[in-house]
Protein backbone atom coordinates (compact mmCIF):
# COMPACT_ATOMS: atom_id res chain seq x y z
CA UNK A 1 0.00 0.00 0.00
CA UNK A 2 1.25 3.28 -0.84
CA UNK A 3 1.61 5.80 1.66
CA UNK A 4 1.89 8.83 -0.44
CA UNK A 5 1.18 9.63 -3.93
CA UNK A 6 2.50 12.85 -5.91
CA UNK A 7 0.84 12.96 -9.23
CA UNK A 8 1.94 15.43 -12.30
CA UNK A 9 3.09 17.91 -9.52
CA UNK A 10 4.25 21.20 -10.55
CA UNK A 11 5.46 24.24 -8.42
CA UNK A 12 7.05 27.76 -9.24
CA UNK A 13 8.22 30.58 -6.49
CA UNK A 14 6.60 33.89 -7.28
CA UNK A 15 7.77 36.00 -10.30
CA UNK A 16 10.11 33.54 -11.39
CA UNK A 17 9.65 31.85 -15.06
CA UNK A 18 11.58 28.74 -13.97
CA UNK A 19 9.63 26.23 -12.40
CA UNK A 20 11.38 24.80 -9.39
CA UNK A 21 9.11 21.69 -9.74
CA UNK A 22 8.38 20.20 -13.08
CA UNK A 23 5.53 17.08 -13.35
CA UNK A 24 6.67 15.14 -10.75
CA UNK A 25 5.18 11.77 -10.49
CA UNK A 26 6.16 9.17 -7.08
CA UNK A 27 5.03 6.84 -5.13
CA UNK A 28 6.08 5.97 -1.20
CA UNK A 29 5.18 2.63 0.06
CA UNK A 30 3.88 2.42 3.47
CA UNK A 31 7.42 0.70 5.93
CA UNK A 32 9.91 1.77 3.42
CA UNK A 33 12.97 4.05 4.03
CA UNK A 34 13.36 6.54 0.82
CA UNK A 35 16.18 8.44 -0.53
CA UNK A 36 15.83 11.77 -2.64
CA UNK A 37 18.99 13.17 -3.84
CA UNK A 38 20.04 15.20 -6.17
CA UNK A 39 22.45 18.15 -7.30
CA UNK A 40 22.22 21.84 -4.89
CA UNK A 41 18.96 23.80 -6.10
CA UNK A 42 16.98 20.22 -8.21
CA UNK A 43 14.34 20.95 -5.85
CA UNK A 44 14.77 18.30 -3.02
CA UNK A 45 13.69 20.62 -0.02
CA UNK A 46 10.48 22.54 -1.68
CA UNK A 47 9.29 19.00 -3.09
CA UNK A 48 9.74 17.67 0.77
CA UNK A 49 7.93 20.63 1.85
CA UNK A 50 4.99 20.25 -0.07
CA UNK A 51 4.63 16.94 2.02
CA UNK A 52 3.53 19.20 4.54
CA UNK A 53 0.58 21.89 3.79
CA UNK A 54 1.93 23.85 6.51
CA UNK A 55 5.89 23.95 5.70
CA UNK A 56 4.57 24.39 2.03
CA UNK A 57 6.29 27.74 0.39
CA UNK A 58 3.97 30.23 -1.48
CA UNK A 59 3.74 29.67 -5.44
CA UNK A 60 1.84 28.28 -8.23
CA UNK A 61 1.24 24.70 -7.45
CA UNK A 62 -0.14 22.15 -10.27
CA UNK A 63 -1.20 18.70 -10.01
CA UNK A 64 -1.95 16.59 -6.29
CA UNK A 65 -0.29 14.71 -3.46
CA UNK A 66 -2.37 12.22 -1.74
CA UNK A 67 -1.70 10.63 1.94
CA UNK A 68 -3.00 7.79 2.62
CA UNK A 69 -5.64 7.67 -0.57
CA UNK A 70 -6.75 11.58 0.34
CA UNK A 71 -5.73 14.40 -1.23
CA UNK A 72 -3.14 16.13 1.26
CA UNK A 73 -4.63 19.63 0.89
CA UNK A 74 -7.90 18.12 2.45
CA UNK A 75 -6.26 16.48 6.06
CA UNK A 76 -6.55 19.47 9.00
CA UNK A 77 -3.70 20.52 10.38
CA UNK A 78 -4.13 18.34 13.39
CA UNK A 79 -3.81 15.13 11.56
CA UNK A 80 -1.18 16.51 9.26
CA UNK A 81 0.96 17.76 12.42
CA UNK A 82 0.48 13.97 14.28
CA UNK A 83 0.93 11.30 11.06
CA UNK A 84 3.67 13.57 9.38
CA UNK A 85 7.06 14.44 11.10
CA UNK A 86 9.34 16.77 9.21
CA UNK A 87 13.39 17.09 10.92
CA UNK A 88 14.40 20.38 9.68
CA UNK A 89 18.32 21.31 8.36
CA UNK A 90 18.98 23.19 11.59
CA UNK A 91 17.76 21.39 14.46
CA UNK A 92 18.05 25.54 15.96
CA UNK A 93 15.29 26.66 13.59
CA UNK A 94 13.05 23.55 15.07
CA UNK A 95 13.80 23.81 18.57
CA UNK A 96 10.73 25.86 20.44
CA UNK A 97 11.53 25.17 24.37
CA UNK A 98 13.84 25.90 26.85
CA UNK A 99 14.63 22.83 28.30
CA UNK A 100 15.01 18.83 27.16
CA UNK A 101 11.98 17.32 28.57
CA UNK A 102 9.42 20.31 27.32
CA UNK A 103 10.52 19.99 24.10
CA UNK A 104 9.71 16.43 23.82
CA UNK A 105 5.96 17.05 25.67
CA UNK A 106 5.74 20.47 23.60
CA UNK A 107 4.08 18.63 20.42
CA UNK A 108 1.72 16.19 22.67
CA UNK A 109 0.33 19.21 24.69
CA UNK A 110 -0.64 21.06 21.56
CA UNK A 111 -2.07 18.34 20.11
CA UNK A 112 -4.42 18.09 23.78
CA UNK A 113 -2.93 15.03 25.20
CA UNK A 114 -4.05 14.15 28.64
CA UNK A 115 -1.39 13.99 31.33
CA UNK A 116 -0.78 10.94 31.95
CA UNK A 117 -0.44 9.94 27.97
CA UNK A 118 2.50 12.52 27.68
CA UNK A 119 4.41 11.22 30.82
CA UNK A 120 3.89 7.73 29.13
CA UNK A 121 5.31 9.13 25.36
CA UNK A 122 7.89 11.72 27.27
CA UNK A 123 9.54 8.80 28.98
CA UNK A 124 9.19 5.76 26.36
CA UNK A 125 11.27 8.28 23.47
CA UNK A 126 13.76 9.52 26.63
CA UNK A 127 14.47 5.47 27.41
CA UNK A 128 14.54 5.01 23.28
CA UNK A 129 16.98 8.04 21.91
CA UNK A 130 18.85 7.64 25.20
CA UNK A 131 18.23 10.95 26.04
CA UNK A 132 17.68 10.21 29.83
CA UNK A 133 21.64 11.44 31.08
CA UNK A 134 20.29 14.81 29.66
CA UNK A 135 16.38 14.90 30.45
CA UNK A 136 16.29 18.23 32.62
CA UNK A 137 19.44 19.59 31.04
CA UNK A 138 19.16 23.42 29.14
CA UNK A 139 18.40 22.85 25.16
CA UNK A 140 21.31 25.79 24.72
CA UNK A 141 23.49 23.46 26.58
CA UNK A 142 23.36 20.70 23.98
CA UNK A 143 25.60 19.83 20.92
CA UNK A 144 24.79 20.28 17.37
CA UNK A 145 23.99 15.76 17.37
CA UNK A 146 22.10 16.07 20.99
CA UNK A 147 19.62 19.54 19.66
CA UNK A 148 18.84 17.16 16.14
CA UNK A 149 18.21 14.13 18.09
CA UNK A 150 15.79 15.65 20.42
CA UNK A 151 14.27 17.34 17.39
CA UNK A 152 13.68 13.39 16.40
CA UNK A 153 12.75 12.40 19.47
CA UNK A 154 10.15 14.98 19.93
CA UNK A 155 8.55 14.33 16.59
CA UNK A 156 8.54 10.41 17.09
CA UNK A 157 6.94 10.78 20.58
CA UNK A 158 3.60 11.91 18.17
CA UNK A 159 3.71 8.45 16.46
CA UNK A 160 3.86 9.71 13.19
CA UNK A 161 3.35 7.19 10.35
CA UNK A 162 5.24 8.88 7.90
CA UNK A 163 8.55 10.94 9.15
CA UNK A 164 10.53 13.43 6.31
CA UNK A 165 14.19 14.45 7.17
CA UNK A 166 15.71 17.39 5.03
CA UNK A 167 19.35 16.95 5.53
CA UNK A 168 19.54 16.51 8.80
CA UNK A 169 23.11 15.63 9.87
CA UNK A 170 24.46 18.89 7.52
CA UNK A 171 25.43 20.54 11.07
CA UNK A 172 26.75 17.16 12.58
CA UNK A 173 30.07 15.79 12.72
CA UNK A 174 30.80 12.94 10.83
CA UNK A 175 30.61 10.38 14.42
CA UNK A 176 27.26 12.09 15.10
CA UNK A 177 25.51 11.92 11.71
CA UNK A 178 26.61 8.55 11.80
CA UNK A 179 24.88 7.69 14.90
CA UNK A 180 21.86 9.80 13.69
CA UNK A 181 21.23 7.96 10.11
CA UNK A 182 21.67 4.67 12.67
CA UNK A 183 18.84 5.92 14.85
CA UNK A 184 16.80 7.20 11.55
CA UNK A 185 17.22 3.40 9.86
CA UNK A 186 16.43 1.71 13.70
CA UNK A 187 13.13 4.19 13.29
CA UNK A 188 12.31 2.53 9.83
CA UNK A 189 13.34 -1.19 10.92
CA UNK A 190 11.99 -1.32 14.42
CA UNK A 191 8.83 1.01 14.20
CA UNK A 192 7.89 0.59 10.80
CA UNK A 193 7.89 4.08 10.34
CA UNK A 194 7.79 5.19 6.51
CA UNK A 195 10.54 7.49 6.25
CA UNK A 196 11.91 9.73 3.12
CA UNK A 197 14.77 12.03 3.45
CA UNK A 198 17.40 13.82 1.68
CA UNK A 199 21.30 14.12 2.25
CA UNK A 200 24.14 14.76 0.98
CA UNK A 201 26.21 11.98 3.03
CA UNK A 202 24.74 9.17 1.01
CA UNK A 203 27.59 6.79 2.29
CA UNK A 204 25.67 6.12 5.49
CA UNK A 205 22.04 6.02 4.23
CA UNK A 206 21.92 4.82 0.49
CA UNK A 207 22.91 0.84 0.89
CA UNK A 208 19.70 0.67 3.07
CA UNK A 209 16.85 2.45 1.53
CA UNK A 210 14.15 0.88 -0.29
CA UNK A 211 14.40 2.79 -3.12
CA UNK A 212 16.60 6.17 -4.19
CA UNK A 213 15.09 8.45 -6.22
CA UNK A 214 17.27 10.82 -8.49
CA UNK A 215 15.69 14.40 -9.23
CA UNK A 216 17.72 17.01 -11.52
CA UNK A 217 16.88 20.48 -12.27
CA UNK A 218 13.28 20.05 -10.86
CA UNK A 219 11.99 17.26 -12.24
CA UNK A 220 12.74 13.45 -11.05
CA UNK A 221 15.12 11.37 -13.60
CA UNK A 222 15.49 8.25 -12.27
CA UNK A 223 14.27 5.97 -9.62
CA UNK A 224 15.23 2.47 -8.07
CA UNK A 225 17.40 0.87 -5.90
CA UNK A 226 20.95 1.69 -4.36
CA UNK A 227 22.69 -0.74 -6.31
CA UNK A 228 20.81 -0.02 -10.09
CA UNK A 229 20.87 3.62 -9.29
CA UNK A 230 24.37 3.52 -8.60
CA UNK A 231 24.83 1.93 -11.76
CA UNK A 232 22.54 3.93 -13.78
CA UNK A 233 24.33 7.24 -13.38
CA UNK A 234 27.41 5.79 -14.12
CA UNK A 235 26.27 4.80 -17.75
CA UNK A 236 24.64 7.77 -18.30
CA UNK A 237 27.94 10.03 -16.53
CA UNK A 238 25.51 12.02 -14.86
CA UNK A 239 27.71 13.98 -12.04
CA UNK A 240 25.69 12.63 -9.13
CA UNK A 241 27.53 9.82 -8.75
CA UNK A 242 30.09 11.60 -7.40
CA UNK A 243 27.44 11.33 -4.63
CA UNK A 244 27.04 7.63 -4.35
CA UNK A 245 29.30 5.45 -1.87
CA UNK A 246 33.02 5.57 -1.88
CA UNK A 247 32.80 1.53 -2.46
CA UNK A 248 30.36 1.79 -5.85
CA UNK A 249 32.64 4.48 -7.01
CA UNK A 250 35.98 2.13 -7.10
CA UNK A 251 33.87 -1.05 -7.99
CA UNK A 252 33.04 1.70 -11.08
CA UNK A 253 35.86 2.53 -12.11
CA UNK A 254 38.07 -0.79 -12.88
CA UNK A 255 36.69 -4.02 -14.88
CA UNK A 256 35.09 -6.24 -12.69
CA UNK A 257 32.10 -8.93 -13.34
CA UNK A 258 31.44 -9.15 -9.18
CA UNK A 259 28.44 -8.06 -7.24
CA UNK A 260 28.61 -4.13 -6.87
CA UNK A 261 29.05 -3.39 -2.72
CA UNK A 262 27.55 -0.66 -1.16
CA UNK A 263 29.10 -0.89 1.84
CA UNK A 264 32.42 -0.17 3.48
CA UNK A 265 32.25 -3.99 4.63
CA UNK A 266 31.30 -4.89 1.43
CA UNK A 267 34.05 -3.39 -0.23
CA UNK A 268 36.23 -4.95 1.83
CA UNK A 269 34.97 -8.52 1.09
CA UNK A 270 34.87 -7.20 -2.97
CA UNK A 271 38.32 -6.01 -2.56
CA UNK A 272 39.18 -9.03 -1.23
CA UNK A 273 38.04 -11.28 -4.10
CA UNK A 274 39.00 -9.04 -6.90
CA UNK A 275 42.69 -8.95 -6.16
CA UNK A 276 42.37 -13.05 -5.64
CA UNK A 277 41.36 -12.86 -9.18
CA UNK A 278 44.23 -10.43 -10.18
CA UNK A 279 47.29 -11.45 -8.39
CA UNK A 280 49.25 -9.17 -11.24
CA UNK A 281 48.16 -5.83 -8.67
CA UNK A 282 50.62 -5.31 -6.28
CA UNK A 283 49.70 -5.45 -2.55
CA UNK A 284 50.57 -3.14 -0.32
CA UNK A 285 51.29 -1.12 -2.76
CA UNK A 286 51.85 3.03 -1.87
CA UNK A 287 50.48 6.19 -3.47
CA UNK A 288 54.64 6.89 -4.45
CA UNK A 289 54.19 9.85 -6.79
CA UNK A 290 51.50 11.79 -4.10
CA UNK A 291 53.96 10.41 -0.86
CA UNK A 292 57.07 11.94 -3.15
CA UNK A 293 55.51 14.99 -3.84
CA UNK A 294 54.10 16.00 -0.29
CA UNK A 295 57.43 14.22 0.71
CA UNK A 296 59.07 17.69 -1.49
CA UNK A 297 55.88 20.25 -0.20
CA UNK A 298 57.11 19.20 3.33
CA UNK A 299 60.95 20.35 2.69
CA UNK A 300 59.91 22.81 0.38
CA UNK A 301 57.86 24.24 3.66
CA UNK A 302 60.80 23.87 5.81
CA UNK A 303 63.15 25.74 4.14
CA UNK A 304 60.49 29.27 3.77
CA UNK A 305 62.11 31.58 6.45
CA UNK A 306 59.04 33.51 6.03
CA UNK A 307 57.04 34.39 8.94
CA UNK A 308 53.14 32.30 9.20
CA UNK A 309 50.19 33.86 7.78
CA UNK A 310 48.35 32.56 11.03
CA UNK A 311 50.26 32.27 14.80
CA UNK A 312 48.07 31.10 17.64
CA UNK A 313 50.37 31.21 21.17
CA UNK A 314 49.03 29.69 23.96
CA UNK A 315 45.38 31.07 23.77
CA UNK A 316 42.64 30.26 26.69
CA UNK A 317 38.84 32.04 26.41
CA UNK A 318 36.25 31.25 28.16
CA UNK A 319 32.24 32.66 27.09
CA UNK A 320 31.63 34.13 30.68
CA UNK A 321 34.32 35.28 33.62
CA UNK A 322 32.46 32.16 35.63
CA UNK A 323 32.12 29.62 33.01
CA UNK A 324 34.82 26.59 31.99
CA UNK A 325 37.12 27.24 29.34
CA UNK A 326 35.95 26.63 26.07
CA UNK A 327 39.48 27.46 24.41
CA UNK A 328 42.70 25.75 26.17
CA UNK A 329 46.54 26.52 25.98
CA UNK A 330 46.10 26.49 21.96
CA UNK A 331 49.12 26.95 19.75
CA UNK A 332 49.37 26.27 16.03
CA UNK A 333 50.70 28.03 13.23
CA UNK A 334 49.84 28.15 9.09
CA UNK A 335 52.09 29.00 6.86
CA UNK A 336 51.53 31.52 4.22
CA UNK A 337 49.58 29.69 0.96
CA UNK A 338 48.65 26.77 2.97
CA UNK A 339 45.36 24.66 3.13
CA UNK A 340 45.29 23.83 6.58
CA UNK A 341 41.84 21.88 7.52
CA UNK A 342 40.70 21.43 11.19
CA UNK A 343 38.48 18.55 11.75
CA UNK A 344 36.56 17.21 15.26
CA UNK A 345 32.99 16.76 16.63
CA UNK A 346 30.77 19.15 17.71
CA UNK A 347 30.94 21.47 20.83
CA UNK A 348 34.70 20.93 20.46
CA UNK A 349 35.44 24.55 19.94
CA UNK A 350 36.18 24.74 16.22
CA UNK A 351 33.70 27.87 15.65
CA UNK A 352 34.99 29.44 18.63
CA UNK A 353 38.65 29.28 17.32
CA UNK A 354 37.59 30.96 14.00
CA UNK A 355 35.51 33.58 15.49
CA UNK A 356 38.88 34.69 17.81
CA UNK A 357 40.36 34.50 14.62
CA UNK A 358 38.37 37.01 12.82
CA UNK A 359 38.57 39.12 15.98
CA UNK A 360 35.00 38.38 16.65
CA UNK A 361 35.85 37.65 20.22
CA UNK A 362 38.99 38.13 21.79
CA UNK A 363 41.23 35.42 24.24
CA UNK A 364 42.16 36.71 28.14
CA UNK A 365 45.26 34.68 27.84
CA UNK A 366 47.84 34.18 24.47
CA UNK A 367 48.18 35.89 21.36
CA UNK A 368 46.91 35.67 17.72
CA UNK A 369 49.32 36.99 14.72
CA UNK A 370 48.88 37.57 11.46
CA UNK A 371 51.38 38.20 9.07
CA UNK A 372 54.07 38.90 12.04
CA UNK A 373 51.29 41.58 13.50
CA UNK A 374 49.28 41.36 16.77
CA UNK A 375 45.42 40.99 15.29
CA UNK A 376 45.00 43.80 18.35
CA UNK A 377 46.79 46.13 16.28
CA UNK A 378 44.88 46.20 12.76
CA UNK A 379 41.99 48.70 12.33
CA UNK A 380 38.71 46.84 11.32
CA UNK A 381 39.26 48.73 7.68
CA UNK A 382 42.97 46.87 7.28
CA UNK A 383 41.64 43.81 8.83
CA UNK A 384 38.10 43.27 6.78
CA UNK A 385 38.35 45.15 3.99
CA UNK A 386 40.94 43.05 1.78
CA UNK A 387 43.18 40.82 4.34
CA UNK A 388 40.34 38.51 6.20
CA UNK A 389 37.85 36.98 4.37
CA UNK A 390 35.40 34.85 6.75
CA UNK A 391 32.99 32.35 5.26
CA UNK A 392 30.44 31.57 8.94
CA UNK A 393 28.20 28.57 9.55
CA UNK A 394 25.39 30.24 8.96
CA UNK A 395 25.52 31.91 5.17
CA UNK A 396 22.22 33.32 5.72
CA UNK A 397 24.34 36.13 8.37
CA UNK A 398 25.97 37.47 5.17
CA UNK A 399 22.40 38.79 2.88
CA UNK A 400 21.91 41.86 3.51
CA UNK A 401 19.13 42.49 0.20
CA UNK A 402 16.10 40.92 -1.83
CA UNK A 403 17.93 39.42 -4.57
CA UNK A 404 21.30 38.08 -5.39
CA UNK A 405 22.56 40.45 -7.80
CA UNK A 406 21.93 43.26 -5.31
CA UNK A 407 23.63 41.25 -2.68
CA UNK A 408 26.93 40.95 -5.01
CA UNK A 409 26.93 44.61 -5.92
CA UNK A 410 26.49 45.70 -2.14
CA UNK A 411 29.89 44.32 -0.97
CA UNK A 412 31.73 46.44 -3.68
CA UNK A 413 29.73 49.18 -3.00
CA UNK A 414 26.92 49.92 -5.03
CA UNK A 415 23.98 48.98 -7.67
CA UNK A 416 24.09 47.85 -11.07
CA UNK A 417 24.06 50.85 -13.14
CA UNK A 418 24.29 51.29 -16.50
CA UNK A 419 28.09 51.10 -18.27
CA UNK A 420 29.62 53.48 -20.88
CA UNK A 421 33.39 54.49 -21.60
CA UNK A 422 32.77 57.48 -18.97
CA UNK A 423 32.27 55.05 -16.46
CA UNK A 424 35.12 53.04 -16.18
CA UNK A 425 34.40 52.28 -12.24
CA UNK A 426 31.20 50.71 -13.12
CA UNK A 427 32.33 48.58 -15.79
CA UNK A 428 35.34 46.92 -13.65
CA UNK A 429 32.23 45.97 -11.26
CA UNK A 430 30.28 44.21 -13.48
CA UNK A 431 33.38 42.34 -14.85
CA UNK A 432 34.11 41.33 -11.09
CA UNK A 433 30.19 40.30 -10.25
CA UNK A 434 30.35 38.63 -13.88
CA UNK A 435 33.36 36.58 -13.43
CA UNK A 436 32.61 35.74 -9.74
CA UNK A 437 28.83 34.54 -10.35
CA UNK A 438 30.53 32.07 -13.20
CA UNK A 439 33.22 30.79 -10.98
CA UNK A 440 30.17 30.35 -8.54
CA UNK A 441 27.73 29.36 -10.57
CA UNK A 442 25.02 31.71 -9.66
CA UNK A 443 24.01 32.16 -13.03
CA UNK A 444 20.03 31.81 -13.08
CA UNK A 445 19.79 32.86 -9.45
CA UNK A 446 20.22 36.45 -9.53
CA UNK A 447 16.44 37.48 -9.44
CA UNK A 448 16.22 35.28 -6.10
CA UNK A 449 15.65 36.42 -2.72
CA UNK A 450 18.45 34.41 -1.17
CA UNK A 451 16.33 33.43 1.54
CA UNK A 452 14.98 30.90 -1.41
CA UNK A 453 17.70 29.52 -2.30
CA UNK A 454 18.66 26.01 -1.43
CA UNK A 455 21.10 25.22 1.47
CA UNK A 456 24.11 25.01 -1.80
CA UNK A 457 23.51 27.65 -3.44
CA UNK A 458 23.46 29.92 -0.01
CA UNK A 459 27.04 28.72 0.77
CA UNK A 460 28.01 29.15 -3.21
CA UNK A 461 26.00 32.67 -2.58
CA UNK A 462 28.00 33.68 0.81
CA UNK A 463 31.36 32.53 -0.75
CA UNK A 464 31.16 34.75 -4.02
CA UNK A 465 30.49 37.69 -1.22
CA UNK A 466 33.48 37.05 0.78
CA UNK A 467 35.74 36.53 -2.75
CA UNK A 468 34.39 39.60 -3.70
CA UNK A 469 36.36 41.42 -1.04
CA UNK A 470 40.05 39.60 -2.38
CA UNK A 471 40.95 38.43 1.27
CA UNK A 472 44.55 37.29 1.69
CA UNK A 473 43.66 34.89 4.34
CA UNK A 474 40.32 32.76 4.04
CA UNK A 475 38.63 31.73 7.24
CA UNK A 476 35.96 29.22 6.05
CA UNK A 477 33.21 27.45 8.65
CA UNK A 478 31.52 24.16 6.97
CA UNK A 479 32.02 25.79 3.55
CA UNK A 480 31.00 22.27 2.12
CA UNK A 481 27.57 22.13 4.07
CA UNK A 482 24.62 21.24 1.83
CA UNK A 483 26.54 21.09 -1.41
CA UNK A 484 26.16 18.20 -3.82
CA UNK A 485 30.01 16.20 -4.75
CA UNK A 486 29.58 18.18 -7.78
CA UNK A 487 30.19 21.68 -7.05
CA UNK A 488 32.39 20.18 -3.74
CA UNK A 489 34.90 19.18 -6.51
CA UNK A 490 34.38 22.02 -8.38
CA UNK A 491 34.87 24.43 -4.84
CA UNK A 492 38.16 22.36 -4.21
CA UNK A 493 39.28 23.36 -7.82
CA UNK A 494 38.35 27.59 -6.68
CA UNK A 495 40.47 27.06 -3.44
CA UNK A 496 43.65 25.40 -5.34
CA UNK A 497 43.19 28.04 -7.53
CA UNK A 498 43.19 30.56 -4.64
CA UNK A 499 46.16 29.04 -3.40
CA UNK A 500 48.38 29.66 -6.35
CA UNK A 501 47.38 33.55 -5.60
CA UNK A 502 48.93 33.10 -2.76
CA UNK A 503 46.07 33.15 -0.71
CA UNK A 504 45.65 31.32 3.04
CA UNK A 505 42.69 29.15 3.84
CA UNK A 506 42.07 27.82 7.10
CA UNK A 507 39.05 25.51 7.14
CA UNK A 508 36.65 24.11 9.62
CA UNK A 509 34.70 20.76 8.28
CA UNK A 510 33.24 17.46 9.21
CA UNK A 511 33.28 16.72 5.42
CA UNK A 512 36.62 14.59 5.73
CA UNK A 513 36.48 13.19 2.37
CA UNK A 514 36.65 16.79 0.90
CA UNK A 515 39.25 17.72 3.57
CA UNK A 516 41.31 14.58 2.71
CA UNK A 517 41.53 15.61 -0.82
CA UNK A 518 41.72 19.15 -0.91
CA UNK A 519 43.91 20.37 2.19
CA UNK A 520 47.39 20.07 2.53
CA UNK A 521 47.67 19.80 6.69
CA UNK A 522 44.65 18.57 9.03
CA UNK A 523 43.99 18.95 13.06
CA UNK A 524 42.22 17.13 15.04
CA UNK A 525 40.53 19.39 17.73
CA UNK A 526 39.31 17.92 21.23
CA UNK A 527 38.34 19.83 24.70
CA UNK A 528 39.43 22.87 23.35
CA UNK A 529 42.64 22.10 21.75
CA UNK A 530 44.43 20.63 18.76
CA UNK A 531 45.48 17.39 19.99
CA UNK A 532 47.20 16.23 16.50
CA UNK A 533 48.47 18.50 13.49
CA UNK A 534 49.49 16.37 10.86
CA UNK A 535 49.71 16.28 6.63
CA UNK A 536 47.04 15.51 5.49
CA UNK A 537 47.81 11.91 4.01
CA UNK A 538 49.63 10.77 6.92
CA UNK A 539 46.98 12.29 9.38
CA UNK A 540 44.13 9.73 7.76
CA UNK A 541 45.63 6.84 6.83
CA UNK A 542 46.39 6.90 10.76
CA UNK A 543 43.28 7.02 12.37
CA UNK A 544 40.37 4.80 12.63
CA UNK A 545 37.28 7.16 13.43
CA UNK A 546 38.53 9.97 11.79
CA UNK A 547 39.22 8.89 8.45
CA UNK A 548 37.82 8.55 4.89
CA UNK A 549 35.37 5.04 3.92
CA UNK A 550 38.37 4.66 0.97
CA UNK A 551 40.83 4.00 3.36
CA UNK A 552 38.29 2.10 5.76
CA UNK A 553 38.27 -0.17 2.75
CA UNK A 554 41.35 -0.40 1.63
CA UNK A 555 43.27 0.04 4.73
CA UNK A 556 44.64 -3.51 5.40
CA UNK A 557 45.38 -3.86 1.00
CA UNK A 558 46.91 -0.09 0.68
CA UNK A 559 47.33 1.56 3.55
CA UNK A 560 48.41 4.74 2.16
CA UNK A 561 45.40 4.95 0.52
CA UNK A 562 43.14 7.83 1.46
CA UNK A 563 41.01 9.22 -1.24
CA UNK A 564 38.58 6.88 -4.00
CA UNK A 565 41.15 8.13 -6.81
CA UNK A 566 43.95 6.52 -4.51
CA UNK A 567 42.39 3.57 -3.97
CA UNK A 568 41.45 2.64 -8.18
CA UNK A 569 45.25 3.70 -8.83
CA UNK A 570 46.00 1.00 -6.50
CA UNK A 571 43.87 -1.28 -7.87
CA UNK A 572 45.02 -0.29 -11.61
CA UNK A 573 48.50 -0.71 -10.54
CA UNK A 574 50.25 -3.52 -11.69
CA UNK A 575 54.21 -5.24 -11.36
Amino acid sequence: MNILEIRNFSFSYPDQEKRALTEISLDIKEGTLNVICGRSGCGKSTLLRQMKSVLAPHGERKGMIFYKGKPLAELDHRTQSKDIGFVMQNPDNQIVTDKVWHELAFGLESLGYDNATIRLRVAEMASYFGIHSWFYREVKELSGGQKQLLNLAAIMAMHPSLLILDEPTSQLDPIAASDFLETVKKINRDIGTTVIITEHRLQDIIPFADKVFVMDQGKLITEGTPGKIGLELKRREHGMFLSMPVPMQIFASVDSELACPLTVSDGRMWMQEYLNLHPEVVRGREIREAQAEETQNRKQGKNKKEKPAIEVKEVWFRYEKESADVIRDLSFQVKKGEFYAVVGGNGTGKSTTLSLLCRIRAPYRGKIILDGQDIRKFSDRELYNGYLGVLPQNPQSLFLKKTVLEDLYSVIGGKKEKTSPEYPINMKKEKAIEGIVSLTHLEGLLERHPYDLSGGEQQRLALAKVLLLRPKILLMDEPTKGMDAEYKEELGEILKKLQQHGITIFMISHDVEFVAEYADRVGLFFEGNIVTNKETREFFAGNSFYTTAANRMARQFFPGAVTGRDVVKCLKGRN
